[in-house]
């Protein structure tokens, strides 16, 4: 009898946006599959509320991000705001399988996780950590050994191994199947970029 096969493995399509004076680092689980990108960035998927949240909480306008005429995104103003806000993006799957052909974190196997260390290296100044979705935090809950924080709250990590205490907290899933309008997403993120310093 042969065994199923496996769905094929993916490893992470971008590299880490870390800007060297980041003071945040958010981290999602893994970008959808290409054909949903409208920009070869993260939180492409124009269905997500990620860039929505952004551009409520820092200009008042939630399309301040978004391209009308063309459907996509102001990448390079996305990449500007993010190096001068101190915001950096990445993932905590460095490769993963697809049990099933979406983009649902639920159906998501993450074979290997981010190199956290690697990533906190290139950021001194980092020391907050929002994940973006249940799934994440429970990655970054097991690679710093904390426990998992429900939304909103934040975990300290004094004794981190990380060469500096951490302060991470779940923060609500921008994707539209997580059932909160983006404003009500806004209120959470702005909290935590308060706590940060960012804003």
């Amino acid at each position: 009898m042969t065994s199923p096969q496996l769905p094929p493995l993916e490893r992470h399509p971008f590299p880490p946006f870390c800007p060297p004076d980041a003071k945040v680092l958010l981290m999602g689980t893994f970008p959808p599959q290409p054909h949903r990108w409208a920009m070869n960035f993260y939180y492409p998927n124009r269905t997500n509320d990620f860039w929505r949240v952004m551009g409520i909480i820092f200009y008042d306008d939630p399309l301040r991000f978004y391209q009308s005429d063309s459907k996509g995104y102001r990448e390079d103003e996305i990449r500007t705001f993010l190096t001068e806000k101190g915001i950096a993006l990445h993932d905590t799957g460095a490769a993963i399988r697809r049990l099933r052909d979406n983009a649902s974190d639920k159906f998501l196997e993450i074979v290997e996780p981010v190199d956290l260390g690697a990533l906190l290296d290139r950021m001194p100044r980092c020391r907050f950590i929002g994940t973006t979705g249940e799934k994440a935090a429970q990655v970054i809950a097991g690679l710093t050994g904390s426990d998992v924080p429900r939304i909103g709250e934040i975990v300290d990590v004094r004794d981190s191994h990380y060469g500096r205490p951490l302060h991470i907290t779940r923060l609500p899933s921008t994707s539209r199947a997580y059932p909160l309008s983006p404003v009500k997403k806004a209120e959470a993120y702005r909290a935590f970029f308060h706590q940060a310093g960012v804003i």
